[in-house]
């Protein structure tokens, strides 16, 4: 009679755990969307940057959403905003600082890409390896306004055809690289990555070609900020019409590193968790009472 009695408080004590259990793992088999979202550096790479300068601490953020096709394959689509700059000044080129150009910027890129996992996924997404690396490439788009201080105002350049050449600020971009990505818990991963971006433009610093001539130029500033030359301390001749100005063979590019956690989303995320709705339902008629301390009808 004791023993029935003991099983019988056993079942008692341990039925909604077990049904809490049932009801977690369901949702966990259902997941396959995941939220990502991260934060890293943003590193320019182009005529105002200096050699071998890889790592910039200049800020990106992103968000994205991801899922997989297989066990090693997956897809990501992501929005990103990120800053680039460079400036002669800086160089540790002598024979760059007097072109004494600058150009910092705002930009955004939105991409999709392939992804491939060195290790397989598990059967179920919570079965994921503790650990593994991965690889990435795709297609993306970027809008980029390079800009520059000149005088305490802020010029976008642009507009000002400082080579006497109009040109988009949108650019097709291939995104490639890697990360490692760590399992932090049944639904988070934590992931370091590395992306390269070969961009088909050379102007996401507004310098490619050669200098023009300043009686070219219908508008004065767009005449001033063409050659700064005059701007240093002593200052120096204006380069004449075809001096070189930039190299139009190499495009521009820009690399991302970034820190992100990947979060895997409830199938019914949107809908609200029908689970919770009915647990808020049984807590209101808990708490029912008339001032009496009787139950309300």
């Amino acid at each position: 009679m004791k023993r029935t009695v003991l099983f019988g408080l056993l079942i008692l004590v341990s039925a909604p755990e077990l049904a809490s259990a049932q009801s977690f793992f369901a949702m966990r088999r259902q997941r396959s969307l995941i939220l990502v979202a991260g934060t890293g550096t943003s590193t320019y790479l182009g005529e105002l940057a200096n050699d071998g300068d890889y790592l910039q601490a200049k800020p990106n953020l992103n968000v994205g959403l991801q899922m997989y096709l297989s066990r090693r394959i997956g897809v990501r689509a992501d929005v990103t905003w990120f800053q680039l700059s460079g400036a002669d000044s800086k160089s540790n080129e002598a024979g760059r600082i007097p072109r004494n150009l600058s150009f910092s910027s705002n930009n955004f890129e939105l991409s999709a890409v392939g992804m491939i996992n060195l290790y397989p996924q598990g059967r179920s997404f919570y079965q994921r390896p503790a650990f593994n690396l991965y690889g990435f490439a795709g297609i993306g788009l970027c809008y980029f306004n390079p800009t520059t201080q000149y005088q305490g105002k802020t010029y976008a350049l642009a507009p000002l055809q400082t080579e006497l050449v109009a040109y988009s600020r949108v650019t097709p971009v291939i995104p490639m690289g890697g990360g490692a990505r760590f399992k932090l818990g049944p639904f988070v991963n934590l992931t370091f990555e590395a992306g390269f971006r070969k961009t088909f433009t050379d102007y996401l610093d507004d310098v490619s070609t050669v200098h023009h001539d300043a009686s070219k130029f219908s508008d004065p500033i767009a005449a001033a900020l063409s050659d700064r030359r005059g701007e240093l301390n002593p200052p120096q001749a204006l380069a004449p019409e075809g001096t070189k100005r930039g190299n139009p063979s190499t495009m521009d590019a820009y690399i991302l590193y970034n820190v992100k956690l990947e979060y895997y989303l409830p199938v019914n995320f949107l809908e609200g968790n029908g689970q919770q709705k009915t647990f808020k339902n049984k807590r209101k008629a808990f708490y029912r009472y008339n001032k009496r301390g009787g139950m309300k009808k």
